[in-house]
């Protein structure tokens, strides 16, 4: 035992050594991981700790695992789970699939054109979404909405689009689907460059048609890139918000209910924070186990 107490002491003296030599690199991390500290990090502790208290102004009560059981005892929280696993499960195969397609199109284009079609389908996703909400609810307008006036051409009477259950949730999800992955697109792109032209030779040498190089070449190659576009997408879907208090608030009912407009309402609007941050725990389990799952499934290191 008395041996690793000199080890650990020039340890630790070489890490500082280490940090004095590269202060100024360390420098100029330090405001960024002061912002991570105060806006994430504290936050994500402190969520935590609330998860197990009835929080209060003038002094919070420790509840243990009340707030866990109330979240999975309410009729509330499983609808806004199924919705939000709804909305997951058509809109991130869909995104995948058609980056993937418009890639492959792209691809084989001059470097003019390249460069016109990564700008014409990146830019949107550069526009906020609350902005994007409002174009689509205009779209969906009752009344003088663009879905129900091309409708109106094959006397189809008007569809109150976000105004009742039946189609309130699959409206939103033909929003998202109909938004360009521009990020997609440019990731599929950028890997694509990255195959080496000799693999497509020496398959064409073979006979390997246009179709038999893309299954056998570009899509196993791509593979790292669709295992993290389809990560993102479920962490980005299962987050999805801004879309529902813009267009529906959850409504009509609970009909597009998801898990975080519903943990904001519990917190601001019923203001049990404990509860919520319970939910939002809940809620990184979930995606926690969706991201293992699908890490297992689409990594090389398993092939």
């Amino acid at each position: 035992m008395k041996t690793l107490v000199p080890y650990k002491s020039e340890k630790i003296k070489y890490l500082l050594k280490d940090i004095w030599k590269n202060r100024v690199y360390y420098l100029f991390l330090a405001p960024k991981m002061v912002v991570f500290t105060l806006f994430i990090a504290i936050p994500v502790i402190w969520a935590f700790i609330l998860a197990f208290q009835e929080y209060n102004v003038f002094g919070s009560t420790w509840v243990g695992l009340n707030n866990f059981i109330k979240v999975l005892n309410s009729e509330v929280f499983y609808v806004a789970l199924w919705n939000t696993f709804k909305y997951t499960v058509f809109t991130v195969p869909v995104h995948v699939v058609i980056a993937l397609i418009l890639a492959t199109l792209i691809h084989p284009l001059g470097k003019i054109a390249q460069s016109f079609f990564r700008a014409a389908f990146y830019l949107p996703t550069v526009t906020s979404m609350v902005i994007i909400a409002m174009v689509w609810r205009w779209i969906y307008n009752f009344r003088f909405g663009l879905f129900n006036y091309f409708l109106s051409w094959f006397g189809i009477p008007p569809v109150d689009w976000l105004g009742q259950s039946a189609t309130a949730l699959w409206a939103i999800i033909i929003m998202s689907i109909l938004t360009p992955p521009g990020v997609g697109i440019i990731l599929y792109l950028a890997a694509m460059s990255n195959i080496p032209d000799t693999l497509y030779e020496a398959a064409k040498i073979d006979g390997a048609g246009p179709f038999q190089r893309w299954y056998r070449i570009t899509l196993p190659m791509l593979k790292p890139t669709t295992l993290y576009l389809v990560m993102i997408s479920t962490i980005g879907s299962f987050q999805v918000f801004t879309q529902i208090i813009m267009m529906t608030k959850g409504g009509p009912g609970y009909a597009t209910e998801t898990l975080v407009h519903l943990i904001y309402k519990t917190a601001f609007r019923d203001y049990e924070f404990g509860v919520a941050s319970a939910q939002a725990m809940i809620l990184f389990i979930i995606i926690l186990f969706f991201s293992v799952i699908q890490y297992r499934l689409l990594s090389t290191d398993h092939d």
